[in-house]
């Protein structure tokens, strides 16, 4: 009997590294963007300061979930920030434990539950 059957609600999928409110919202961020975003935009769209962001994206970076490039626009520094393959699959397989662990709240609260896949994410 694997932990999954015998604890079904341990949601062993929920990484803690993209589980962190600030890391969620800048990897949904970054997933409608496959070529990138500059560190302004996701400072703008997730609501960081500079030290914040800078610091949710080391742990990203070391995690191997995002690549940070810096460069120069002109003479002005500019750092664009992306998903990497492996992020962007990690973080697909976390939207689909999310959305089991959507299904079950439902099911325990006697409510029907969304279908799987509602939001185009493909259970592993």
């Amino acid at each position: 009997m694997s932990k999954t059957d015998s604890a079904p609600f341990s949601y062993e999928g929920l990484d803690r590294v993209i589980h962190e409110k600030a890391r969620l919202g800048l990897l949904t961020s970054l997933m409608g963007h496959p070529k990138g975003l500059a560190f302004a935009d996701l400072k703008q769209l997730c609501g960081l300061t500079d030290g914040n962001l800078s610091r949710h994206l080391g742990v990203l970076q070391e995690a191997g979930l995002v690549e940070v490039t810096k460069g120069y626009e002109g003479n002005r520094p500019h750092t664009t920030c992306r998903l990497t393959k492996t992020g962007r699959r990690r973080f697909l397989d976390y939207l689909a434990v999310l959305e089991r662990l959507v299904r079950d709240a439902a099911k325990a609260a006697g409510r029907e539950a969304p279908p799987l896949g509602r939001l185009g994410i493909v259970s592993t």
